[in-house]
C-alpha cells in the first residue's frame, strides 16, 4: 500500500466543494483510496460526506492511501490544491 502525507490547501479545508471534487476523482478510479488525519481512522475518499467528517482544515495534514501509486498522487494533489479558488 502506498501512502502520502500532504497538507490541506483549500481555504475552507476539506469541506463541501473540495470534498466533492476529491470524491468524484476517487470514485472514477478502479482502486479504493482512503484519507485520514494523523492517528485517525481512514475514510473512503470516494465519499464527500466521509471526507467532510474528518474536519480537516487548511494547513492540517492528512494521509492518502491506496494500492495505486498514481491514484495516491492524483488525490494527494487535489488535497494540496486550493480547490475553492478554481472556477467551477
Amino acid at each position: 500500500m502506498t501512502s502520502k502525507t500532504v497538507t490541506v490547501g483549500s481555504s475552507v479545508g476539506l469541506h463541501a466543494r473540495p470534498a466533492a471534487l476529491i470524491a468524484q476523482a476517487a470514485s472514477a478510479a478502479s482502486s479504493p483510496v482512503t484519507i485520514s488525519k494523523p492517528g485517525g481512522t481512514p475514510v473512503d475518499a470516494g465519499s464527500a460526506l466521509l471526507i467532510m467528517t474528518l474536519g480537516a482544515k487548511m494547513g492540517d495534514t492528512v494521509e492518502v492511501q491506496s494500492d495505486d501509486d498514481e491514484l495516491v498522487e492524483l488525490i494527494a494533489g487535489l488535497v494540496e490544491d486550493d480547490l475553492d479558488s478554481q472556477p467551477a
